[in-house]
């Protein structure tokens, strides 16, 4: 932490509903950026930003105390390129992010909702998925991660429609315990991580927007042990 006449505002407003978000206004500059869709207390953010300071980072949080301490964490190191902002992260991909403005897409633990009535407020619906192929640049980054076994086997069946789906079974090297709260806390219960980086595959937008309308929704049984890996036991999360 340094001297509190060092630390930097990193609070930033999302503008008007519907407006393209401009990454060059908020951060001051042209560099790569990342996008948390959901970032909590930002965790994963901060870290990778003390490690890449070249990268700008914003994070979209719609749960106002994790959004507090994320940014006083963030404001007490001097990253001025680590930004939070209070917002619906799933309406800001869909509806305010231009496209191919963005390096990396990460989106960690995503609510399940267990109960039937919450199935439409899932995160990484067939809109979503498609929204973030939409903003990626070229070869760009989409690190999905959860401990929910059914929603992942959601994501294995609807992802390699837009993406180069590639999951990945080992700890990530940058955190070895874990890449958020969620992750750690899950882990030490002796829940399984399920996580997959992907690469959004070259398609028109037309052939984008078929390939995401016939994408089915996000309905699954949370509570089911799905999509483990073989020799795995069942774990609810």
């Amino acid at each position: 932490m340094l001297p509190k006449e060092a630390w930097v505002r990193t609070r930033v407003p999302l503008g008007a509903p519907g407006e393209p978000f401009s990454w060059s206004r908020a951060f001051g500059r042209e560099a790569p950026r990342v996008l948390d869709l959901g970032c909590g207390n930002g965790y994963w953010m901060i870290h990778s930003g003390l490690a890449r300071p070249e990268v700008d980072h914003l994070g979209v949080e719609l749960v106002p105390p994790a959004l507090r301490l994320g940014s006083l964490r963030a404001g007490q190191r001097g990253l001025s390129h680590v930004k939070f902002a209070w917002g619906d992260a799933s309406e800001f991909v869909v509806s305010r992010c231009p496209p191919s403005s963005v390096d990396e897409v990460h989106l960690y633990h995503p609510q399940p909702y267990y109960d039937a009535q919450g199935h439409a407020r899932r995160q990484l619906t067939p809109e979503v998925q498609g929204a973030i192929h939409r903003v990626l640049k070229p070869g760009g980054l989409f690190v999905f991660q959860t401990d929910n076994p059914a929603y992942m086997s959601y994501a294995r069946r609807t992802l390699p429609a837009l993406f180069e789906f590639c999951e990945r079974f080992a700890p990530w090297p940058d955190l070895p315990a874990g890449r958020t709260l969620r992750e750690i806390v899950a882990r030490s219960q002796g829940l399984e991580i399920f996580r997959a980086e992907s690469r959004p595959l070259s398609l028109s937008e037309a052939l984008r927007e078929s390939r995401v309308s016939a994408l089915p929704s996000p309905d699954f049984d949370a509570n089911k042990p799905a999509g483990r890996r073989p020799g795995k036991s069942a774990r609810k999360t």
